[in-house]
């Protein structure tokens, strides 16, 4: 009776460290964040308000609460400046850092169509000037001649990554994308027949025009050899390439057979 007895608890003991075990593996083992980078989810995507009033970016390509018609556009009255500055952060901090290849490129491109006068001697001007930056620091900026004239402009910008760009802490350094723009309203004789309102659009990812709008991060994992992390080497992961939960897993079902080698033990003596 005391044999069938032990039996039962060491079975019992068993089935509950493997449970154990198993809801206690590591997130890695399960499904991914998908607004979060990974080497399989590298591309950042842009969503926005219709008024271009809020901006954000995050890694999934799925957006419900973006623009119904896939941009953001601010409208600038007759003879007022066409004036912006617009700052698209993330919408959620990483979980992670974010490693990118040392000798890679980030791709962004964006979709943008403007209708606006042209520089004077008397008027501010700005071209468009669009900045990466990592957290509140500006690690990339470029000006780009655009066609104002009520046209489409399709950006394709590539970025060599730098030292300062191999590593983006998270909670603080998480991708922004700004834009800067600034020139005098449309103003003729035509004016006194037709609307000359300036525009200043940005186009989201997967908006109805066919413009392209998204940023291609060169990610890789924070154990590759080519990780050099900025200023400090990756953390190591302790990851002996066993399955996520595994070591936990084995030794856990050590712990079990030494309990039910050590009540055969007790039976037989």
């Amino acid at each position: 009776m005391t044999a069938m007895i032990g039996k039962k608890i060491s079975a019992f003991t068993l089935l509950a460290v493997m449970l154990i075990a198993v809801t206690g593996a590591p997130a890695s083992a399960q499904a991914a964040d998908a607004k979060q980078p990974s080497v399989e989810n590298p591309h950042m995507h842009l969503w926005g308000t219709d008024n271009i009033g809020q901006c954000w970016t995050h890694f999934d390509r799925n957006e419900t609460t973006s623009a119904v018609d896939g941009y953001g556009e601010k409208e600038f009255a007759e003879n007022q400046q066409v004036d912006v500055n617009i700052n698209c952060a993330m919408s959620e901090s990483f979980k992670a850092d974010m490693y990118l290849n040392p000798n890679g490129t980030i791709r962004i491109d964006l979709g943008i169509y403007i209708a606006s006068g042209d520089c004077s001697d008397t008027a501010e001007c700005q071209e468009l000037r669009i900045s990466l930056m990592k957290g509140s620091t500006i690690v990339a900026q470029e000006e780009f001649a655009t066609n104002n004239n009520y046209d489409d402009n399709q950006i394709i910008w590539e970025i060599p990554v730098s030292d300062n760009m191999t590593r983006w802490n998270k909670s603080f350094e998480e991708p922004q994308i700004q834009f800067e723009y600034s020139k005098p309203n449309p103003a003729d004789v035509t004016c006194i027949i037709f609307d000359c309102s300036g525009y200043f659009r940005v186009y989201y990812s997967e908006n109805q025009d066919g413009m392209d709008t998204e940023i291609l991060f060169p990610v890789i994992n924070a154990s590759d050899p080519i990780a050099v992390g900025g200023d400090d080497a990756p953390p190591s992961t302790g990851n002996s390439g066993m399955l996520p939960g595994f070591g936990l897993l084995a030794g856990v079902g050590s712990l079990a057979i030494g309990a039910v080698a050590a009540s055969r033990f007790y039976r037989e003596g």
